[in-house]
């Protein structure tokens, strides 16, 4: 079968590992199934799994967490990406010290087929179409998880989403307006800014910019270049959530603000399956839809994956076997 895989890792060159080409059948273990990929979303994942990061198996491995597409018995689904155990994370299979995201131990989702646990299929909502659906389980699922789950986000409550371009930073300007929240975006890019208010945003700053009032949340995957602007940003005892740190994980930390403000810092990781579920059904009841830069050909993987790493996107790449 056709699928983009990493056949080596580069710490410094991730890109030079990629190769679109013909990868075994995949051959699902008792109680997995295989899936029939209509549409995958890429994710920064793929580009630290090139990397090496996170990998816990030898390369080759096929790259994708994203899938929507259809089962051995014909229904159309949602995969799933963490594999885990919800009994040994207290409920929550994220917790799982054994869990992993597809590709970090299975073959993952850039491909014709792909074989998860039976478990990992939700329903794909018949108000989705296919790309639309491949981009939640991690970016959306991600944005959700850290508004809902951890920063329990309320109707009237106010937002800054940092690094407003990228597919987790749009999926919470999007679920946050929806949700009755006020949102503030932030980025470099003007075009980046532009989409923002176009999603739901009710202003739009450059990276840095003081808001007019502190926010009850923030939400922070990029990390080093905006975590001074984001603990400055919060008010008094708001949360700031992490989920990622794109231009670097080891920022100053100012715990003087952080214990004198008494923030809440809060990380978050993916979602549960059940949470997942609950984003569906938002996305079903309410109508609010991924952003989807563009859609490509599995054979132009790496022009996707090029376009992510320099940030030249706004929203999800998805790609159609």
């Amino acid at each position: 079968m056709r699928a983009v895989y990493a056949a080596r890792t580069d710490p410094d060159d991730p890109l030079s590992a990629l190769v679109v080409g013909e990868r075994p059948e995949p051959v699902p273990p008792p109680g997995w199934t295989t899936v029939t990929v209509r549409a995958a979303a890429l994710n920064h994942h793929d580009l630290w799994t090139l990397r090496g990061v996170g990998l816990r198996t030898e390369p080759p491995v096929v790259l994708g967490c994203d899938a929507a597409g259809v089962d051995e018995d014909g229904r159309e689904v949602v995969v799933h990406a963490v594999v885990g155990d919800p009994a040994a994370g207290d409920g929550d299979e994220t917790l799982d010290p054994a869990m992993s995201v597809l590709t970090e131990v299975h073959d993952g989702t850039l491909a014709e087929r792909v074989a998860v646990p039976r478990a990992n299929l939700l329903p794909k909502p018949p108000s989705l179409s296919f790309e639309e659906a491949a981009c939640l389980p991690v970016a959306w699922l991600t944005a959700y998880r850290m508004l809902f789950t951890k920063a329990g986000l309320r109707p009237g409550d106010r937002v800054l989403v940092q690094g407003a371009g990228g597919g987790v930073a749009t999926a919470a300007i999007s679920l946050a307006a929806a949700a009755g929240a006020r949102v503030y975006a932030a980025s470099r890019s003007e075009e980046k800014r532009r989409r923002a208010l176009e999603l739901g945003a009710a202003l739009a700053v450059d990276a840095g910019e003081r808001l007019p009032e502190r926010v009850d949340v923030v939400v922070e995957t990029v990390g080093r270049a905006t975590w001074d602007h984001s603990l400055k940003s919060v008010r008094p005892g708001g949360a700031v959530v992490v989920s990622g740190a794109t231009s670097g994980a080891q920022p100053g930390a100012d715990l003087q603000r952080v214990f004198a403000r008494q923030i809440r810092v809060l990380g978050s990781t993916m979602g549960t399956r059940g949470e997942l579920a609950a984003l569906l059904r938002l996305c079903e009841t309410t109508g609010v839809r991924p952003l989807v830069d563009s859609v490509r050909p599995l054979e132009e993987a790496p022009q996707g994956l090029a376009a992510m790493a320099t940030g030249d996107l706004v929203g999800k790449v998805v790609l159609v076997p």
